[in-house]
């Protein structure tokens, strides 16, 4: 790259000094503008307010910008001053860097009145998409795709969604800039901000309460996306899809079903939604079906290191603690049932607010006090974390990006 400089102890320097007008040039290294006066391939003369004569020469024509093409006399042109004055009398000017200029204070404009902006797609990798914005080259990253864009793949396989992000380039996208830096020729953009300004509008149409109805766009390990109204989407978390205890939403939803919700939470453009809530709460008439003490019979749902989950009927699970199984010690309660049989227990614990039922084989009808708590409520509680740490494992960065706000919220998922 050229060298900006000064011309030092010229006569045409001290003549500029001496001239009022000279006053209303810029330093070097700022832009002037001037008008044609001749245009050739190998240089380009300018007449900088009848001043001086500009010179814009070799390399530094180079058109970073396309308004530097098919100069023609009398058309005026905008350049970087290089040198007041060169060896042939003539301020030395550079379109290369009036083009740079140009562009970089062209994108702080749009960054500090957050306009959007087209970038083209140009390459991928497994962080994002390689674009330019007015031929300086950025980077998207996948967090900060659209929903529609967002390669969702199940598993996380990052050679598919390598693959996906690949299907995007040479498409131009609609972009807000996230952060930019001039020196370090840094742009980072958003397609996920600009989305939100488009979709401002629309949820202003929704409030939380209201019902809405969709198709599900996606199935995860924490739950399922819902695409409606104009281009809206919302989650569903595994804790707001049914009453009854869920380990996969995949076992009860598909990508394409049609799903009811109501809205719960906005979040700026993010929507979270619950399929339960149009349903009536099974628990709260729980006391009409089951009491302390009753002998139920019940199918095993799943067996873990602290118990088993057992299903009384559609609605309504229960757990019976590892030291509610036997009177002798049990050292893996895979050896004790398997899923899919039946058992009869006792109820020892009813807790409609928590949606909580206590189960034991050991404890006889008369010795179970109403009162009676089920033992041991932490190593349930460590149960449902360690569920959710497996349905962490399935997440993409955008899904974990989603569930995020809403986290400490959720993280009381369906005891039962």
């Amino acid at each position: 790259m050229s060298t900006i400089k000064e011309a030092q102890n010229s006569k045409m320097q001290e003549l500029l000094e001496n001239d009022p007008s000279s006053k209303q040039l810029p330093e070097v290294g700022e832009l002037i503008k001037g008008k044609v006066i001749t245009a050739s391939p190998k240089e380009v003369l300018l007449d900088i307010d009848g001043i001086i004569t500009g010179i814009v020469r070799n390399k530094e024509l180079y058109q970073e910008s396309p308004e530097f093409s098919d100069l023609k006399p009398g058309d005026e042109a905008e350049a970087t001053i290089m040198e007041k004055e060169n060896e042939q009398g003539m301020m030395e000017l550079s379109f290369r860097f009036a083009g740079h200029q140009k562009t970089w204070n062209t994108l702080i404009g749009i960054k500090e009145q957050n306009q959007t902006v087209e970038a083209k797609v140009t390459d991928a990798n497994k962080g994002g998409l390689l674009v330019t914005v007015n031929g300086v080259s950025g980077f998207l990253p996948v967090s900060q795709l659209s929903p529609e864009y967002y390669p969702r793949v199940q598993g996380g396989d990052k050679n598919k969604i390598l693959e996906r992000l690949k299907s995007y380039v040479g498409e131009e996208l609609s972009v807000k800039i996230l952060d930019l830096n001039e020196k370090a020729e840094k742009l980072i953009v958003s397609q996920k901000a600009s989305w939100e300004e488009e979709q401002k509008e629309t949820l202003e149409k929704y409030n939380i309460g209201d019902v809405i109805e969709g198709k599900v766009t996606a199935v995860t390990g924490f739950g399922v996306f819902v695409e409606f109204g104009d281009n809206l989407e919302g989650l569903i978390h595994i804790s707001e899809l049914a009453w009854q205890r869920i380990d996969d939403p995949a076992d009860l939803f598909s990508v394409g079903d049609p799903i009811k919700a109501e809205i719960i939470k906005i979040e700026g453009s993010k929507i979270f939604l619950s399929s339960k809530k149009l349903k009536k709460d099974p628990w709260e008439n729980i006391n009409a079906k089951y009491k302390v003490g009753d002998i139920v019979e019940g199918e095993i749902l799943k067996t873990t290191p602290f118990g088993l989950f057992v299903k009384l009927d559609e609605d309504i699970h229960g757990l019976a603690h590892i030291s509610e199984l036997s009177n002798k010690k049990i050292n893996d309660v895979d050896n004790f049932a398997e899923p899919g049989t039946n058992m009869e227990f006792t109820i020892v614990s009813i807790e409609p607010n928590q949606h909580r039922l206590g189960l034991s084989v050991t404890a006889k009808p008369g010795e179970v006090k109403e009162d009676q708590k089920e033992p041991e409520e932490k190593k349930e509680i460590e149960e449902e974390k360690e569920n959710k740490e497996e349905h962490e494992k399935d997440k993409t960065p955008e899904e974990k990006e989603k569930n995020n706000n809403e986290s400490q919220e959720e993280e009381k998922k369906d005891k039962e």
